[in-house]
């Protein structure tokens, strides 16, 4: 029994607990995610934010089109 919660196994508030085990890795950092955090295919909110607009086309699979000049015919 825990000396300060007086439980076993102790509270998850008492400095005694264990830390968490993440429930899973972000891909980009590394950083370890818990319930309630947000991510997108296992990468984090954090990591998401500084992805650019071309990053984002990348990740679902969009390109950018080009202008082309074509002589149209009146």
């Amino acid at each position: 029994m825990c000396m300060v919660c007086r439980q076993y196994p102790c509270s998850p508030g008492c400095p005694n607990a264990p830390e968490p085990k993440p429930l899973l890795i972000c891909r980009e950092c590394g950083a370890g995610l818990y319930a309630g955090d947000r991510h997108f295919n296992g990468v984090c909110e954090g990591c998401l934010s500084m992805y650019s607009v071309s990053d984002w086309m990348e990740m679902f699979n969009e390109n950018l089109e080009e202008v082309e000049d074509r002589k149209w015919a009146v």
